[in-house]
């Protein structure tokens, strides 16, 4: 009877150990990767949204949020992978960006990213944007774009998307996310808002899984038409092309002509005529050659 005993606790033991590992596994690897079903404060966060300059490269279908800095490299990384996936499902990217409050005196932002977070937040220029993306951020010196630093209407401009980025973290800390960027936000089929701290590319999935998004986006090719084919000279074939017409060589001074109807080789040009020998000329003094 012990030894039942015994063995049934070891069983009970095995069994505690195993489930917390699976619990543990489910946890790490899969749900702590999974988006967030916004159900408390959607008016006040979908107010936010609504209110800020977002930048789009157009689409019309239903939005999708991407909120970041410009230094995040996870932001940069799935826009520049996951926007033309999601822009193939229909769906209408749209970007918020700010520039980060200084933290303990210490500045996290610079006044070409200041001047620039200002200007797009003012004017939702979509070329001034891939102008920024497109350099990198050292290099970038906003040439051309008025300076936010002591200009009061400017300077808040870039406070007010402080501002609206940490009055979002607020709402959705009561969803129980923990605010890491990029922050995306949207709506599924139903209607319900859904929030993904996607700083992570494992979280990627279930956003185009979510809105039926392609994993891969095809590059364009001559069969359907997106691109056109390559014209090649010749007969139509990259390997063969035909040699250029060349112009007639002219014979050099004291060469025969060519007979009629007889054409030189191409390339082949005739011997140089040969150099007459310099003429001296004497002046009062000196012989010069």
């Amino acid at each position: 009877m012990r030894r039942f005993f015994v063995w049934s606790a070891l069983a009970a033991l095995i069994g505690l150990v195993l489930a917390i590992g699976a619990f543990w596994a489910y946890q790490h690897f899969y749900a702590r990767f999974q988006p967030v079903t916004v159900t408390r404060n959607q008016a006040a966060i979908q107010r936010l949204l609504d209110e800020a300059s977002w930048l789009s490269s157009g689409g019309g279908g239903e939005p999708l949020y991407i909120i970041g800095y410009r230094d995040s490299a996870a932001m940069q990384r799935y826009e520049r992978e996951e926007a033309p996936k999601l822009r193939a499902a229909g769906v209408e990217v749209r970007i918020i960006i700010f520039a980060r409050s200084d933290r303990e005196g210490l500045s996290r932002s610079t006044a070409a990213e200041r001047a620039t977070v200002a200007e797009l937040w003012l004017t939702r220029d979509w070329t001034l944007y891939q102008r920024w993306t497109a350099t990198p951020s050292n290099n970038w010196t906003a040439a051309g774009v008025p300076a936010a630093d002591g200009s009061l209407a400017r300077t808040a401009v870039v406070e007010a998307g402080r501002d609206f980025a940490s009055g979002l973290s607020e709402e959705l800390r009561g969803a129980g996310l923990q605010t890491r960027y990029p922050l995306i936000i949207w709506r599924d089929r139903g209607g319900y808002m859904k929030a993904c701290a996607c700083s992570d590319s494992r979280s990627w999935a279930f956003v185009r899984d979510d809105l039926d998004a392609p994993d891969r986006v095809e590059p364009p090719s001559v069969a359907d038409g997106t691109q056109p084919p390559v014209a090649w000279p010749g007969d139509g074939s990259p390997e063969s092309l035909p040699y250029p017409a060349l112009p007639p060589i002219p014979p050099a001074d004291g060469q025969p002509l060519p007979a009629p109807g007889v054409t030189p080789a191409p390339g082949t040009a005739a011997p140089p005529a040969p150099r007459k020998a310099p003429e001296p000329k004497r002046t009062e003094d000196t012989t010069f050659f």
